[in-house]
């Protein structure tokens, strides 16, 4: 079990790491940034191996990393970006554990992901400008520019690229082992009220209190 939950950190650090990096290569055009929207790709993928909580982990610090490291995205960009993000990976996560593992539902779990990161990243873009941090107030038609108009490339990307990758790493055993370890834990919790020791003169089990 700590081995496992060692590999599940490893590769949420791996996912981090591309999360920083992967913005390199749109940052001399901010605007092909926006379309493509590399960073979202790694938390994605990370709430769907490594589970929701690794997810929103990554997905939570990764701009704000960036922003601390390297001033970009710029505040309050960063900001807005951390709560969208972190919802990617947690809602990746979740639906993704408790959908059938089925093709379709991959689908699914990603576009709801997908839906839920952008109105967290409303409400809070919403809220930032509420507080003062940012002078440029959120309407619905600079809502439906920054969240589907303007980024309806890197969206394409995304349901193109992350089941596909999803549905060939499925295939290998370390993500299997990684992604169904939470089934396995939830197996186990719910097996454990019965003991294994068994009464040698009555010959029934004894249930634990």
């Amino acid at each position: 079990m700590r081995n496992m939950d060692l590999r599940r950190m490893l590769l949420a650090a791996m996912f981090l790491a591309l999360a920083l990096l992967l913005p390199f290569l749109t940052a001399q055009n901010y605007m092909l940034g926006q379309m493509l929207l590399p960073m979202h790709i790694p938390v994605l993928l990370c709430g769907f191996i490594c589970g929701p909580a690794w997810g929103m982990a990554v997905g939570l610090v990764a701009p704000l990393l960036r922003f601390l490291l390297l001033s970009a995205p710029p505040m309050p960009t960063a900001l807005t970006m951390a709560f969208e993000l972190a919802t990617y990976g947690l809602l990746a996560g979740l639906f993704y554990r408790i959908l059938p593992k089925k093709v379709g539902f991959l689908f699914v779990a990603l576009i709801l992901a997908m839906v839920g990161g952008r109105i967290v990243w409303g409400a809070a873009t919403y809220a930032v400008y509420a507080v003062g941090f940012s002078e440029s107030a959120l309407t619905w038609q600079t809502f439906a520019s920054g969240a589907v108009l303007t980024a309806w490339p890197g969206i394409l990307i995304q349901i193109a690229l992350i089941p596909t990758l999803m549905i060939a790493l499925r295939k290998t055993k370390i993500i299997q082992e990684v992604t169904q370890n939470g089934n396995k834990r939830a197996a186990a919790a719910a097996s454990a009220p019965v003991s294994g020791n068994a009464d040698a003169g009555s010959g029934q089990a004894n249930l634990s209190e």
